[in-house]
């Protein structure tokens, strides 16, 4: 029984010494590929952008030119120009308004982000 017992344990021994030499042949192989697709990276980190960050500035609108789309606040700290796109949202409350009913004097939230050396309003929340 001993004997068998031995012969069980050195059987299991080399299945496992076979299966770690196998891993570690797996393992080899696909090391150039992962060398590969690291020299590719960079090339696709210098086409790859940054994230342009949302800013966020809360004031009083200073003024207002519609048919230009452009709105300039000013917070105790600054004065922001900013222009206006088709997916600029403008609201008072839950109801959608036009950049047409902002007007000098409102008290405004606006999101916005810089895009191409222009600030770019996202959302303009009348307060």
């Amino acid at each position: 029984m001993k004997k068998a017992i031995a012969i069980f344990v050195s059987v299991l021994f080399v299945f496992a010494i076979a299966s770690l030499s196998f891993a570690v042949e797996k393992k080899a192989a696909t090391a150039p590929a992962a060398v590969e697709k690291k020299e590719a990276a960079p090339v696709k980190a210098e086409e790859k952008k940054p994230p342009v960050k949302v800013k966020r500035i809360s004031g009083e609108v200073v003024a207002v030119d519609a048919t230009a789309g452009t709105l300039t606040v000013k917070s105790k700290k600054q004065e922001v120009s900013l222009s206006t796109d088709n997916n600029t949202v403008v609201k008072k409350g839950k109801e959608t308004k036009a950049l047409a009913d902002v007007v000098a004097g409102d008290k405004v939230i606006v999101k916005y982000k810089e895009v191409g050396g222009k600030n770019v309003a996202k959302s303009i929340a009348i307060k």
